[in-house]
Formats: structure tokens, sequence, C-alpha cells
């Protein structure tokens, strides 16, 4: 913690004009990383599926969030439940994967319980005069649901989700992400810490340059139409082509924003892992989750309208989206390994910011709140 507390982030916090890239450390060193989970993603809201996925009475979705373990879980009577996935007796997980059940069994000494959390049995318990089955369940995590995204936070008493969604609703629930349908689910794992993931999706600077032959020649960004919210929630409009190679959507526009034409364009960045990009015809999340302190893992969640799943080649034309946006995380990926090994270069020394980055200067003064680095 010494060595923290002697980190200078002074040239980071100030004004854009004359703003630093932050410290090495924060994207190398262990410590702060350890850090991060209990300041960062133990207090926040976090994306963690979309509702198609955990859809089905029975059905249940296991994985873990900075190594915390969580299963989400659909009861019979169709009530979805978040819950620490940790027996009572040992704390071993009591469901992997994802699937359909009827009830969770912990494989290391059997007890099992309900959908709901409760304990349904405990085998060979009936001598411990402590034990009380009647309170015995799963412990329970704060859930919530926006558009069909679903959300936890592990904290104890966590910032009310309609104060912390307000801002994204009134902004951009036009998108009706509700009337949408999940088609893929694309795994990409990146060997770089997961704030660069997050900086690369957010940095104009590149696109034009990295991005020149993909997406990046259709892509057109005024800065004034950034906006940089409170609480690291950056929002911006821009012109920009379907998600395909040719530029030319295989759907069609979402009828609710038929007027905006073919070049609609829309982002926005919700702290602390989560993005959101809206095309005319078709929107999609890339959620970034830290699983060492040099290796992240990014899903990108393809969202149609539901009526788009009618179509006999359904998946055809959405597969030309998810091969496109797999050619261009590649791009990106060279680019963010490098930038992980410069953090360890003698030679490296944070460089000036330029005024295009200014959604990079507004995310790591929030970063430097959040985790209190003065």
């Amino acid at each position: 913690m010494d060595d923290i507390s002697r980190l200078n982030f002074a040239s980071t916090r100030r004004d854009l004009s004359e703003a630093r890239h932050t410290a090495p450390n924060v994207y190398a060193d262990p410590e702060i990383y350890e850090l991060e989970k209990e300041r960062i993603f133990m207090r926040n809201w976090l994306f963690v599926a979309r509702e198609e996925e955990v859809g089905e009475p029975g059905s249940y979705l296991a994985l873990r969030i900075f190594d915390e373990p969580l299963l989400l879980a659909r009861d019979k009577a169709g009530v979805l439940r978040a819950f620490a996935n940790v027996c009572r007796h040992r704390g071993v997980e009591v469901a992997f994967g994802q699937g359909k059940t009827d009830f969770f069994k912990c494989p290391y000494h059997g007890w099992t319980y309900r959908l709901d959390g409760r304990l349904a049995g405990a085998p060979l318990m009936t001598d411990n005069s402590t034990f009380d089955r009647t309170s015995c369940q799963l412990p329970s995590l704060h859930l919530a649901n926006w558009g069909g995204n679903i959300f936890v936070n592990f904290a104890s008493d966590p910032e009310p989700f309609e104060d912390f969604i307000k801002p994204y609703q009134e902004q951009f629930g036009f998108l009706r992400q509700e009337d949408c349908r999940m088609a893929v689910k694309l795994p990409v794992e990146l060997d770089c810490n997961w704030k660069f993931a997050v900086e690369n999706l957010l940095d104009i600077y590149h696109v034009k340059v990295l991005h020149a032959n993909t997406f990046g020649a259709k892509f057109n960004a005024d800065r004034k139409n950034i906006k940089l919210d409170p609480h690291g929630m950056v929002s911006y409009y821009y012109e920009s082509a379907p998600s395909t190679p040719d530029g030319v959507s295989r759907f069609g526009r979402m009828p609710w924003i038929e007027e905006r034409g073919d070049n609609f364009g829309a982002t926005f960045r919700m702290p602390p892992n989560t993005h959101m990009f809206a095309r005319c015809d078709s929107i999609r999340y890339l959620v970034i989750w830290p699983v060492a302190v040099d290796k992240c893992k990014l899903y990108a969640y393809h969202l149609y309208p539901r009526d788009r799943f009618e179509l006999p080649d359904f998946a055809e034309r959405a597969q030309v989206y998810a091969d496109y946006q797999y050619v261009v995380l590649e791009e990106d990926r060279g680019m963010m390994v490098s930038l992980q090994q410069a953090m360890s270069s003698r030679n490296y020394e944070p460089g000036p910011m330029a005024g295009v980055e200014a959604t990079i200067h507004h995310v790591l003064n929030d970063y430097l709140e959040r985790m209190d680095f003065r």
C-alpha cells in the first residue's frame, strides 16, 4: 500500500489541455488489481446476462465475477433471482455452466437447493443442534432488469437501480431493447488489463488509423456530440454504417428508429465495464471482465428486433455481423497487448492527451475517484 500511496496522479487530473495518461502501475500492479474488486466491482451495478439466457422456468447461468461465483436462476413461477454460488456447508459451487434443472445439488456432500435458493436437503445433518434447515438458503444478491439486460450488485446496500439507470433510460430508451433478442454472444480473450479494453472502446483517436480499412472508413464523429456525464458515463451520437464488411445492412432499419437513416450510430459507456453500440439495424453490448492483472475477457452481445428472428435465413445474416465483429476486435488485439507490455518498460512515460481523448480523460478521472487515488 505504501508504494500505491506514493503514486502521483496529478498530471491525469489536470484539465484535458494539460493532462497526461496515467501511471503504468494502474494497469500492471497486482495490488491495485485486487483493490479494484472491492472498490469498483463489488459496489456497482454490473451487466451480467441477457434475459434470454435464463428465459425459461428452470433455466440457470453460473459465472464468476472477479473470482466471485454468481448464479442466476429462474424458478418454476418465472421469477429470476441472483445468488452467490456457494453451498452453505463448505462453499463449493452448486451449479456450473448453463442449462435447465429442477434443483441445485452440491457435488461434494449432496446438499440440495430449490430454484428460489432455499435448502431442500442436507444429508446426515440431523445430529447438529446448531443447524437450522428452515433458514438456510443460498445468499441472495441484488438483481435488476433494464430492457432485457440483467444487472447484479454484490453490495449489501447498493445505489437504487432506478437512480443508476435513469440517465441511460432517458437518453437511450428509444432504442427499445426490450423489443430485441440476443442472436449471438461472442467471447474474446485478451492479454491485457481490463481497463485497456475499456479505453480502446472509447478511443476515437485510433479509429481512422487502426480501423482505416474496416469500420473507420465509414465512421464520422463530431466531438461536440460527445457527452461526458457524471460518474463516468460517456454518450455520443455519430455517423457510421451498419456493422458489416460492406457497410450494407442485412436486416434494414429497426422500425422504431426508421427516421434516423442508415448512417445512425450511438454509443454509451456504463461504468465500470459495459459499452453499448447501436446502429440503424442492431444493438451490441460489449462487456469486459477482469481475469488477471494482465488478462481480461470480452463478451459481445448482438441484439436484433424480435421479428427479424422469423426470417428463414436469419442465422446466416446474423453471422455476417458476428464474423465482422471478430475482424475488428482482431485489429485491436495486437495494440492492447502492446499497451500492456509497455507498462513494464523502463522507458515508458505516460504521454500527453489529445483533445480527441476527452472520453478517456473523463473515464480515467472517474476511475481515480472510485479508487480514492489522489
